[in-house]
Formats: structure tokens, C-alpha cells, sequence
């Protein structure tokens, strides 16, 4: 057997590599970029807190609520509205009780009114985030496992398709369309190149933030295996602790009422261009009480997650010391800046929208590789007279995944809407519902034809996705008009993002029903030249 080239041996890389977890890939670049936007989505999955719509007394107005809804708090944080979210949640700890991150008591607050809203149970945007890394349904470790060395894969994907086509960066430039396999190649290309260096980074820096898992052995052998004394050395942080209590569970000092906190605010919000995030009080109602104020969505990529904050006296308002950032060496600060630019949770709405457009980019890619796999094995078996089950099982598998994954998306937002709203494990049942019709979109194509297989599954994804902005007509504050009206553009980007999606299904079964098989020339028989003949 003769041995592979450089280039050969890197195509065949890139080929088998690309398609024994291409499908798996697919779903993690698809639900990643989705994540880019969980918050919307969660939001708009919750139409009891659409009606919520903040104004420039919205902070005064929570925290004065705060003062009746949560009388005996030890502690109390406010999440204020913002771009990404209209709605306002609180949380407090009673004396005594634990302070603990995901503890305590909570409740939705309309920004307009203070009052307490109860938004239907969902996961949201969330449960697309988690298996985006964690999949759903296994071991947490087991499934990021998995997922890690499916990120490695895709970067020995990228490298080696970089290697294999020498001139990538000129057939960018180069569409041939109604040419069958060239066609195809075509699209794999420039979708690849068009988001190069997105591709790179996300796929690395999705390595680096499961790299402790992976490659544990340098921290496990310097500290022992006290992997929590590194975090908190490198920055991370413990669970807090509970306010210090004084007898019989009584918060320490003198009853004394809260300073207003708009004057707080108004100093902040100068300070700090985005606004606030969150007000924190402890001891509130006390001569003790301290209040914080944070500032929304830090945009620095080194110092990840650690937003500036402001603590006040909560009786005179005067401005206290923060206690000093803590300092950032320069391999933190390194994986600080790849690992925020994979959440980007630091990024404003251009920046995340561009995120989001490179990350359907990058579906494109792995989607348009998977069906290029099937294109070029035609001609293989025309010649045989047959399909052989390998090229039949990727078939059914593509068609499963690239059209029923968002077909399995749509049916997860209907769950959301069309689910009762006090129904018992609601936010399981829509997780279930996605699955459940998932399963089914990875059966159907066995029962149908190729092609009718993948024109019932992408128009049906895009009747769906149509048709959600269309049932939200029957919701008062969340149809796209009153969206649009009341500058809600928050929900009125979702809705446009559907109908988007659901044209772009509409015109991939559009085309696909148009397309006819390039028939290959059949070789006319060779003559004899006339010249010859007549020499002859």
C-alpha cells in the first residue's frame, strides 16, 4: 500500500475525525450558540414578567419594597433589570439562616410596580447553556468528558482541513452552485474560512475551561490534591459566610431606618457607564447596615466575574473602603481573557450578536462537512447498485441531527408555551418533550426516503418556529407588535430571531425540493476520423 503524503494523510485526518463525532459536535456548536443569548431566552420563556418594564425610579422603588417584603432579613440582594433582562429578582436570608449562593428566599419583582410576579417554571436558556458542556442525562463528569474530547477533535478538524486545502483562503472566493459535490465543497469552505479565527478560538478556549478536568495531574501533584486550596489561591472563591449574629439571633446594633439609596445610585451609575447591577444590604434597619452596589457586566476580559463595587454606610451614606481587588498574575490573567471570551458575559449586544453570527457560521460548517461526506460516496454507489449501511446509517443520522436538533429546539419552546403553567415537574417535562421529539426526528428518516426525510423535517422546524411569534398574539405583553411599541426590543429580537430561522429552514426545504441530481454524460462511443477514412 502506498503510504499517505502530508496533505493526504491530514485530508484523511480531517474526514474521519470530522464525521465519527461530527453529530455530537453539531449539537454542542449549535446549543453554544445559542447560549450567547440564555438570558433572553429565559426571559422570554417566562411571559408573566413581560409586563415588567423599568424606568428611572425602578431601583428606588425594589428597594423601598425590600423593607415590607423582607422585614426580618439578615441580608438582602436586589438584581436589577437590565438589557438582558426587564425583569427584577430578589433574594434575602432571615436571621440565623445560612447565607449560602443559591439559598435563602427569592422572588420575581415587576420593575414597574415592586409588586411579586410568579413566572411559569422553566429551565429556559439555561438547560441549552448545560448541554451545551454537560449534555443531559449522564454523569456530570462523564458528559464533559466526552464533550472535552469532542473539542479536541474539532480543533484536529480545523488544523488538518487547514492543511488539506492549500488554497482555502482563494476557493473563499470561489462558488460554483448547481454543481452537486463542487457545490457542496464550495460551502464547506467558505463557511470555515469565513469565521477562521472564531472557530479557533472558541474551540481552545473551550479547552482551557475544562482543562483542569482534563489534565489535573500539575495541580493535583503541587498541592497534594487540595485542588480547592489552588482555586482559592488563584482567585476563586469560597461560599460566604453568614452575617455575624449577636444573641438570642438579633442583628447587631440599633434599630435604625435605611438612607435612601438614590443618591448612592446617581454616584455610581456616573462612575460607572453601564449602570448597576445589583444592590446588596446586610444588617439592614441597623445602625450596622452596609450597603454595596455593583456595576453591571464588567468589560474588562482579565479580571473575569470581578465587577467593581461600592459599600456604603447604610445609615449615612457615606462612601466606605472596598476591600482591594485581588491581584492577578499573568497566567490567570491569560486564561481570564480566553475563558471570558468564550462566555463573553462581559460583551454588549454588537459584540454578542457577532458572536452569535459566527457560531451559526461555525454549525454551517460542521453541517455542510457531514452532508459532504454523504455527496461524494454517490458516485461509489451508483456503481454498487446499493446503499451500504454505513453510508445509509450517516444519512439517517444527518438528517436526525442537522434538521432535528432545531426542530427538537422548536418543540422546546412550544413545551414552554403550551404546557400548564402549575403543572407538577413543568420545567422537566419541557427538557422531555425536547428529547422525546429529538428521538423521534433520528427515527423518522429510517422510515422515509432521504429526501422526503429531510424536506418533512426542515419544513416542519420551520412551522414551527413560525408560528411561535404568531402564538404569542394570544399573550397581552409579549407579541412582537406590543413588543415593537413599547421598545421592547429585548423580546422583539426574539421573535425577529424566529421568524429568521424559520425562513432560513423554509428556504434550505425550498431549495432542496428544487434540486434535481446532476446526471453524469454517458461516454458517446469513439468514431473514426473522416480524414483517416478517406486516407484509408
Amino acid at each position: 500500500m502506498k503510504a499517505l503524503g502530508f496533505r493526504q494523510a491530514n485530508a484523511w485526518l480531517h474526514t474521519w475525525v470530522g464525521l465519527l463525532l461530527g453529530w455530537l459536535l453539531y449539537a454542542v456548536f449549535l446549543t453554544g450558540t445559542l447560549s450567547f443569548f440564555q438570558e433572553e431566552i429565559t426571559f422570554w420563556m417566562k411571559p408573566e414578567l413581560h409586563a415588567s418594564v423599568p424606568d428611572n425610579q425602578t431601583a428606588q422603588r425594589l428597594a423601598q419594597a425590600m423593607q415590607s417584603l423582607a422585614p426580618n432579613a439578615a441580608q438582602w440582594t436586589l438584581t436589577l433589570p437590565g438589557e438582558r433582562n426587564a425583569g427584577a429578582q430578589a433574594q434575602w436570608f432571615d436571621i440565623g439562616q445560612p447565607v449560602v449562593k443559591r439559598g435563602g428566599q427569592s422572588v420575581a419583582l415587576d420593575a414597574g410596580t415592586a409588586e411579586p410576579v410568579t413566572p411559569r417554571e422553566t429551565r429556559g436558556g439555561g438547560f441549552l447553556y448545560r448541554f451545551h458542556f454537560e449534555l443531559y442525562g449522564m454523569p456530570r463528569m462523564l458528559a464533559r468528558w466526552i464533550v472535552g474530547i469532542a473539542t479536541m477533535v474539532m480543533l484536529v478538524a480545523i488544523v488538518s482541513g487547514v492543511i488539506t486545502h492549500k488554497k482555502i483562503f482563494k476557493e473563499f472566493f470561489t462558488f460554483r452552485p448547481r454543481k452537486g459535490q463542487r457545490s457542496w465543497l464550495d460551502a464547506h469552505n467558505a463557511t470555515a474560512v469565513l469565521a477562521l479565527p472564531f472557530h479557533l478560538m472558541i474551540t481552545y478556549s473551550g479547552l482551557l475551561l475544562l482543562m483542569f478536568m482534563l489534565m489535573p495531574w500539575g495541580v493535583e501533584s503541587a498541592y497534594r490534591g487540595d485542588t480547592q486550596k489552588f482555586f482559592n489561591e488563584s482567585g476563586g472563591r469560597g461560599a460566604r459566610t453568614a452575617p455575624a449574629m449577636g444573641a438570642g439571633d438579633q442583628p447587631l446594633g440599633e434599630q435604625v431606618p435605611l438612607t435612601d439609596v438614590a443618591p448612592l445610585l446617581a454616584q455610581a451609575e456616573q462612575r460607572w457607564p453601564r449602570g448597576v447591577s445589583s444592590i446588596s444590604v446586610t444588617r439592614p434597619g441597623t445602625s450596622d447596615a452596609v450597603i454595596e452596589l455593583r456595576e453591571r457586566g464588567g468589560d474588562s476580559l482579565i479580571d473575569r466575574g470581578n465587577s467593581e463595587r461600592l459599600r456604603f454606610d447604610g445609615v449615612s451614606g457615606a462612601l466606605l473602603n472596598s476591600p482591594p481587588a485581588p491581584a492577578i498574575s499573568t497566567p490567570n490573567a491569560i486564561y481570564n481573557v480566553f475563558s471570558s471570551l468564550h462566555l463573553i458575559r462581559f460583551a454588549g449586544a454588537p459584540l454578542r450578536w457577532f458572536f452569535f453570527i459566527s457560531g451559526v457560521v461555525g454549525t454551517a460548517m460542521i453541517a455542510t462537512g457531514l452532508v459532504l461526506w454523504v455527496v461524494i460516496r454517490l458516485p461509489e454507489r451508483q456503481k454498487l447498485g446499493r446503499t451500504p449501511i454505513g453510508h445509509r446509517l450517516v444519512e439517517v443520522l444527518n438528517v436526525g441531527t442537522v434538521a432535528g436538533l432545531p426542530l427538537a429546539i422548536a418543540a422546546y419552546f412550544w413545551a414552554n408555551r403550551l404546557l400548564p403553567v402549575g403543572m407538577t415537574q413543568r420545567s422537566a417535562w419541557e427538557i422531555r418533550s425536547f428529547f422525546i421529539i429529538w428521538l423521534l426526528c433520528l427515527v423518522h428518516p429510517l422510515l422515509r426516503s432521504h429526501k422526503r426525510a429531510w424536506l418533512e423535517q426542515l419544513w416542519v422546524a420551520a412551522g414551527l418556529f413560525a408560528a411561535l411569534p404568531l402564538f404569542s398574539f394570544g399573550l397581552a405583553h409579549s407579541h412582537l407588535l406590543a413588543s415593537l411599541a413599547q421598545g421592547q426590543w429585548l423580546l422583539a429580537g426574539m421573535d425577529l430571531t424566529l421568524l429568521a430561522s424559520a425562513a432560513l429552514l423554509g428556504y434550505a426545504a425550498w431549495k432542496l425540493n428544487r434540486h434535481q441530481p446532476l446526471q453524469r454524460p454517458q461516454r458517446q462511443p469513439r468514431t473514426v476520423n473522416t480524414r483517416q477514412e478517406s486516407a484509408a
